[in-house]
């Protein structure tokens, strides 16, 4: 069984001025893919060439809200993200069915 790489994209204002600037791309990947299957999988999706690839772990974070009951505390779990370069000429459009 073919374990999914790409997750999702990541959409914010740091992702936004970096693929208009210098042409990279965030997106969550599975923790256990690796830079030349995430390199492969992208360049398949979307029918771009990539320059490079670099990988973060993302640690988990401590979260609390308030409720009525009390402080519920939990946690963000990890999450491995990719930071991906295009050749110069490439572009990745996600909002381009809106």
């Amino acid at each position: 069984m073919a374990k999914q790489i790409l997750i999702k994209p990541i959409i914010s204002e740091k992702s936004e001025y970096l693929s208009g600037d210098f042409n990279q791309y965030s997106f969550v990947v599975n923790k256990k893919a690796n830079k030349v299957e995430i390199g492969k999988a992208i360049a398949e999706m979307y029918n771009v060439k990539v320059a490079s690839v670099n990988t973060m772990v993302m640690p988990k974070k401590a979260r609390s809200r308030n409720t009525k009951s009390g402080v519920l505390k939990g946690s963000i779990s990890s999450y491995k993200k990719a930071i991906v370069k295009l050749a110069s000429g490439e572009e990745i459009d996600f909002f381009g069915d809106i």
